[in-house]
């Protein structure tokens, strides 16, 4: 009983920082989009802060039954790109970037403001914001359609390749359950592998 309870805690602390880091990834994206030249996104409400604009609530409760979560596709149409390879890429790496930025806000306040190893409520909560605002810049990083980082990899390519590539966004949801089960029954510990390096340099950061 008692780690029942104490399981339901880590969820009520984890719950804020999983919606708040979705939300600021996707208005990441949006706002990027928008600089950009591509107006979509603000024309359908989503060059917001508000998290019921950009939360999947099938994807949010999949974070609780599987511990993979999502949030809504910021639409993007490229046609408004100068350059729509490169201001792609751009849009792309948007998203994670807002994720690292409030890892780093999220260690920094750890450190100046409560110590690394404070059981204070607020510490449970920075604590589980830096973590998961790094697995979600990590995750989406990863160089598998519709990831960021397909896109980002599309915009490093040579075109021929790229062209390839982008074409494999129509398998899309094959590729993604793929890489999903390959993560639950092939290797568990794919995703530490990839996020403990950076789990850790943060984890510096705060001063733990």
């Amino acid at each position: 009983m008692p780690d029942r309870i104490g399981q339901v805690i880590v969820w009520i602390l984890l719950l804020p920082p999983f919606i708040m880091s979705l939300t600021l990834h996707e208005f990441g994206h949006a706002y990027a989009a928008y600089r950009l030249g591509d107006p979509t996104a603000k024309a359908m409400g989503r060059l917001t802060l508000n998290p019921l604009k950009h939360l999947d609530w099938f994807g949010l409760l999949m974070m609780f039954i599987v511990h993979f979560g999502w949030a809504k596709p910021v639409p993007v149409d490229p046609r408004w790109f100068r350059n729509p390879r490169r201001d792609m890429l751009w849009v792309a790496l948007a998203g994670p970037a807002m994720n690292f930025l409030l890892a780093v806000i999220s260690a920094l306040l750890i450190r100046f403001t409560i110590a690394p190893d404070s059981d204070s409520i607020l510490g449970g909560v920075l604590w589980y914001t830096m973590i998961v605002n790094v697995t979600l810049a990590v995750f989406n990083l990863i160089p598998v359609p519709p990831l960021d980082g397909s896109r980002v990899l599309t915009g490093l390519l040579p075109e021929n390749l790229a062209v390839w590539y982008a074409g494999l966004e129509r398998y899309s949801m094959f590729l993604l359950v793929g890489l999903f089960l390959y993560i639950q029954f092939v290797s568990p510990g794919f995703i530490n592998t990839l996020v403990r390096p950076f789990t850790q340099f943060f984890a510096g950061l705060a001063g733990g």
